[in-house]
């Protein structure tokens, strides 16, 4: 098993805290009593308080060291020292004090009491003696050291994945912010400049013209055309807004109060059934409302020119349902029709479903065409 693999859930349990402050404690308990079962009561003494400061090898580990070393002098119990070691090993920055204490244990399992009388004589015993004391004092130090740079290169390449996704989520918010000003200048200079003249030559034509149907269809054009241009301006500036301060303020969006007058400027025949049943739906859903009523008197501008039109708008259970709904086309097609992508249905529909709602367009068994958007009012 990798280290980047889970531990299975059956073998988790031995990396609980618990189990791995008490499984050495219970080891070098083992070791202490099978060691010193035949010893003097100080000798038992030094040897309990060895296993005993092991509890607080992870908060202390030095002093825990010092405090195992008197036992492994004079009763040769091993596992505890090695056990201190370790947790110096693990919790220290610097090499110098594991080292210091590996050293120190060492001496100690070399020269242990009684100190024999042939100890310094150059002898193949000795020579294998020094030299297991000195991988006995080595070893828990060397694997102290590898777990803590472990645990060390774990918490970097943590880091250096958390620095990696900011990178990326940084990188992406540019793109975007890029993509968000070049569609805003699009907007402005090629959309905002067409709309710009459409009102220039309308005003011109109700400053003209004397016929009355055609200066009031002129200023109607007007009307619509600065709307429109307002609503760019706004669309221009949450575009733009991406990445500043959030506190840059926009204007407000359009809301239930403004459908009168979005009604009023359509320049449609239509029938009105405006009755919300209370004073103020959440923004997101009013918002979600008007532009469904916008796109509804939009296309039937476009596709059935002086048909009937009925806007509804009433709550019902909780839920506010609008309906845009035309009959039969009645006026002759325009020549040139006006443009479209298809997508503001699709839209209509994304808004409908993000606020928990539904949305239906299809035509009517009279020839017609009918929008239906029910949104609840819990909607946001």
């Amino acid at each position: 098993m990798t280290p980047e693999e889970p531990v299975p859930r059956r073998w988790a349990w031995l990396r609980s805290p618990r189990v791995t402050l008490l499984v050495p404690v219970l080891a070098a308990a083992l070791d202490s009593a099978l060691v010193a079962k035949d010893s003097a009561p100080w000798q038992l003494a030094l040897s309990a308080l060895s296993v005993v400061a092991l509890f607080w090898r992870r908060r202390h580990p030095l002093p825990v060291v010092l405090l195992t070393l008197p036992g492994a002098f004079f009763n040769e119990i091993w596992l505890a020292p090695l056990t201190a070691v370790y947790s110096v090993a693990a919790a220290w920055p610097k090499p110098r004090v594991p080292v210091a204490c590996a050293t120190a244990f060492a001496l100690v399992e070399f020269f242990h009491w009684p100190v024999p009388a042939d100890l310094f004589e150059l002898s193949r015993d000795n020579a294998l003696y020094a030299i297991q004391s000195v991988m006995l004092g080595a070893g828990p130090a060397a694997l102290g050291m590898l777990a803590r740079t472990r645990r060390e290169l774990a918490e970097r390449v943590d880091e250096l994945t958390a620095g990696r996704r900011r990178e990326s989520r940084l990188l992406a918010e540019q793109v975007l912010t890029a993509e968000r000003a070049r569609l805003a200048r699009e907007m402005h200079d090629v959309v905002s400049h067409q709309v710009s003249l459409i009102s220039v030559q309308a005003g011109a034509i109700q400053v003209a013209s004397t016929d009355p149907a055609s200066r009031d269809g002129a200023r109607t054009i007007r009307e619509l055309s600065v709307r429109t241009l307002d609503e760019l301006r706004q669309m221009v500036g949450v575009l733009r807004a991406a990445g500043v301060n959030a506190g840059t303020p926009l204007a407000p969006q359009p809301t239930l109060a403004d459908l009168p007058g979005l009604i009023d400027g359509s320049g449609l025949a239509v029938t009105r059934r405006l009755d919300p049943g209370r004073r103020h739906w959440p923004e997101a859903v009013e918002r979600a409302a008007y532009r469904t009523v916008q796109e509804g008197l939009t296309n039937i501008s476009k596709h059935a020119p002086g048909a009937e039109v009925t806007v509804r708008v009433a709550a019902r259970g909780g839920k506010l349902h609008v309906e845009v709904r035309n009959g039969p086309p009645t006026g002759s097609a325009p020549a040139n029709p006006l443009p479209g992508g298809g997508h503001g249905l699709i839209g209509l529909r994304e808004r409908a479903v993000l606020l928990g709602g539904a949305f239906t367009a299809a035509p009517t068994p009279d020839g017609g065409f009918a929008l239906h958007a029910v949104l609840p009012a819990a909607g946001a």
